[in-house]
Formats: structure tokens, sequence, C-alpha cells
């Protein structure tokens, strides 16, 4: 049974074999993630490599961006009341980022997604004496948070440009970038930088939120990353901010994923809580292309049980997602022969979508409606065919249709031929005929399989 639910794996320690790559894609891992908050090029580079000898799917090198991170040269336990100091150099603790003209003593930072509550009670040559509220180890790598604050700090920083022009050489389809805060951050990203892949915006505080909606104009979709949300802004707030920012993805027909502590007591134990399948399920229900596994699958015991998991939650929930999408003002005319797609496939019986495209516009734009037809994207372009793997409800193929005399006739015999479409279904096509104009998916077409390869044949 076809999932249309896509799965991101972040691949760490406990699943970089080859082995272990094969058996989560095998149970349904759509995506990887590497987190370059930890690990080197080398690393990422073997993980890279190992992922393309498994499969075609997409790899979204995850970058630090503007967010903060401890530096630790060794492992700290840290009580409650203890009194310790931070700096910004080459201490034995110290953060990633030089934010001390910036704060002042009683400001809270909170460390590792607000395990560590902690408050400073001093400054002085050019570090921070924080006491702990509550305490626990302090490790190399860890988050930071700063609550209510804005810290000029530089989107990227110099492993993350390292990483940027390594991503570039592997064409790596996905960038992923941490504490987005407004359209520039992205576009630092995409033209300072020179990134072309997709960048999908990690919203996780409060400035975020708030620049969602350009934010989305910049980037090609967003990450709802709520373990730093969680902390940055009230935690009660996440659900009803997670609902919007995909809601706000799903009208535009930008790509959305939902991510952080999913399953994450499966990081320990074989089972997730009843809580965690519910949250799951309540992301799918909500509209997401995408729900991630973090530390789950990276240092987790049981990479391999949470895809199966998470699997067996989506072929379980997507059936009862329905679309949210609002008409709105006219846009272009794929996005008029979307709303059209959508309405044919509520009111006659067809078992397929198959949208041509050179770009994946149109196949993003019907996916948004939700509609229970699988779609198969058809495009030329390895590229967009990789990233297409993370649409909710798409199931992409490569084929250089462009070189086809009748495109419509040669993909349905090639689907016929692999198998993706049979003889007795009745399927709808979509394509931009006789335009070179962007986003211009002008045609529909409906044809019964058996009687169009009839067609096909005699002419």
């Amino acid at each position: 049974m076809f999932k249309k639910t896509k799965i991101i794996c972040t691949v760490g320690p406990a699943s970089a074999k080859k082995e272990t790559i094969k058996k989560m894609y095998q149970l349904g891992m759509n995506g990887v993630r590497i987190n370059t908050a930890y690990g080197t090029i080398p690393q990422y580079q073997s993980t890279i490599e190992a992922v393309r000898e498994v499969a075609e799917i997409p790899i979204i090198l995850d970058l630090k961006g503007p967010e903060v991170r401890l530096k630790a040269k060794a492992p700290k336990v840290i009580m409650a009341n203890d009194v310790f100091e931070v700096g910004f150099e080459a201490e034995e603790v110290c953060f990633n980022h030089n934010f001390y003209d910036q704060v002042t003593v009683g400001d809270s930072i909170l460390i590792d997604n607000g395990k560590i509550k902690t408050k400073i009670v001093e400054k002085g040559n050019r570090k921070l004496s924080l006491q702990a509220i509550t305490g626990g180890k302090i490790e190399d790598g860890k988050g930071v948070n700063i609550p209510n604050k804005h810290l000029s700090v530089s989107t990227l920083n110099k492993k993350d440009i390292e990483v940027v022009t390594f991503a570039k050489k592997q064409d790596v389809e996905y960038a992923a970038l941490s504490f987005t805060r407004c359209a520039a951050d992205v576009e630092e990203l995409s033209k300072k930088h020179k990134f072309q892949g997709g960048i999908i915006a990690k919203i996780e505080n409060s400035e975020g939120v708030q620049n969602a909606p350009e934010i989305l104009e910049a980037a090609n979709g967003i990450m709802v990353a709520r373990g730093d949300l969680g902390v940055e802004i009230e935690p009660e707030k996440v659900p009803l901010v997670q609902k919007s920012l995909i809601k706000q993805c799903n009208q535009r027909g930008k790509l959305v994923i939902t991510a952080t502590e999913m399953l994450e007591s499966m990081i320990y134990q074989p089972n997730p809580t009843r809580a965690e399948v519910s949250d799951v399920a309540n992301a799918i229900l909500d509209g997401s292309d995408a729900v991630m596994l973090s530390g789950e699958t990276a240092i987790g015991q049981y990479p391999v049980e949470a895809v199966d998991m998470m699997a067996r939650i989506a072929h379980e929930t997507e059936s009862a997602v329905k679309s949210k999408v609002e008409a709105t003002h006219y846009i272009n005319i794929s996005d008029t022969v979307s709303k059209a797609i959508q309405e044919i496939c509520e009111s006659m019986p067809l078992d397929k979508v198959i949208t041509l495209t050179k770009t994946g516009y149109t196949a993003r734009m019907i996916a948004r409606f939700k509609i229970a037809q699988p779609i198969i994207a058809v495009t030329p372009d390895p590229t967009v065919k990789k990233q297409l793997e993370l649409v909710f409800g798409v199931k992409p193929f490569l084929m250089n249709y462009l070189s086809e005399k009748d495109d419509i006739s040669a993909v349905a015999n090639r689907l016929c031929e692999v198998h993706l479409l049979g003889e007795r279904e009745t399927v709808l096509f979509t394509a931009g005929e006789h335009t070179t104009v962007k986003h211009a998916s002008n045609a529909i077409e409906i044809h019964n399989m058996e009687e169009l390869r009839k067609f096909s044949c005699s002419a």
C-alpha cells in the first residue's frame, strides 16, 4: 500500500551503517537528515555515499545557522544552585557566538532544550557567571536558548559556510537553516552563498513565527522544530503555532516538516508512549508533508523500530487527512488547474493523478489538497525527482518525456511497463501543452488506460 506521509530520519552513530540505512529505507524512510552541529565533513561524506548506494532519496544538511550552542572540552555535571563560568573564546566551556554585550544580570539562559535552567548572576572579564536553577550534564554541542532576546549573531558561521560549499559539490537536495529569523536569513544562503538546492527554514523562535509569511516567500518550505520552539516560546503555545505554520505552508503549496521529540521514548525503549503516537498522528492530520525522527534514529537504541512505528502510524492515520486549503484569488494557471483537479477527484471515480512537471511546482500544488488518489509526478530532472520524495501523497518518477511527440501516451505506456499504472485504471493527466510559461500546467486529460494504450499503439 502506497504511504502518503513522508518520513525523514536523522542519521547518526546509531544508524550510519549502510545495512541500517537500508533497513530504515525498506520500512518507509523517504529522506535523510544530517545534523552538522555534530560530526565532521568526512563523516557527512561517508553518510551521503552510504545513503546514495541504498536509494535515490533526498538528503537534508541541517546547518547550525544563528543558533547558540555550548562548546565543552569535557562533559560536566551541574547541580542545582551551582555557579559556573561560561566564556566566549577557548575556555573549558564557552558559547559558539559572542553575545556578552547583549545580555544582562538576571537574564535566563536555558541549555539542552531547557533541561538545564540557569540565570546570569555576574558579568566580568568577558565571561558570564551562571547559577543553575535545575541541574544536569553539560556536554559539547548542546543547544542554548536565551528567551525574549534578539541576538545580533551572523546567519552562518565559519563551519556552516564550509558545509554549504561541501553541499554544493555533493549536489545535496536540501539545506535546513536553524533558527531562521526572517527572509534575509534565507536569502543569505540562496543568494550570497548561491545554494541552489531547496532551502527549509527551521522555525524555532518567536521571530521566526512572527515572520513566517515572509520567510515562506523566500524558502522552499519550513520545519516546525518544536524542541527549541517550545523553549523560546511558552510550551502551551506550540500546538496552535504548529497548526498555523502547517496551514500557511499548505495554502502556498510549500513543503512542511514536523519535527522533534515525536517518538522520543524510543531512544531508550522499543515502544513509544500513547501520547507520542497521538502526537505523530495529529501532525499528519494537521497537514504535514513529512514527520521527522531525530535522536530516535541518530543515537537511539531502536532506530529501525522507530521508522517502522512511524510508518505504521502514518498508514493508519493518513486516510483521514482532509484539505484545509482555502479558496483565494488567482495566483497562476497551475494553481487554478490544481483546484479543478481537486474537484474532479472528489466528483468521479479516479484511480490516480499523473502530473508531468519540470520543476515539481504543479505536483506540490495538487498535493496540498490531500486528495485521496495517489499522485505520480513524472519529471525529467533528477534533483526535482528527489526533492518531490518529501511531498505528501506524491510518488515521483524520473522520465525525460520532453523528447516524446505524444508525451502523455508515452508516459502512460512507461508507467504501465513499470507497474505504476494498471490496464483497467481510470487516470487523470495534467501537463503544460503548447506553452513555455512558468507554472503553466494548462491541460487536463482523463483516460481509461486500456483505451489510451490502444489508441497510442494504433497511432
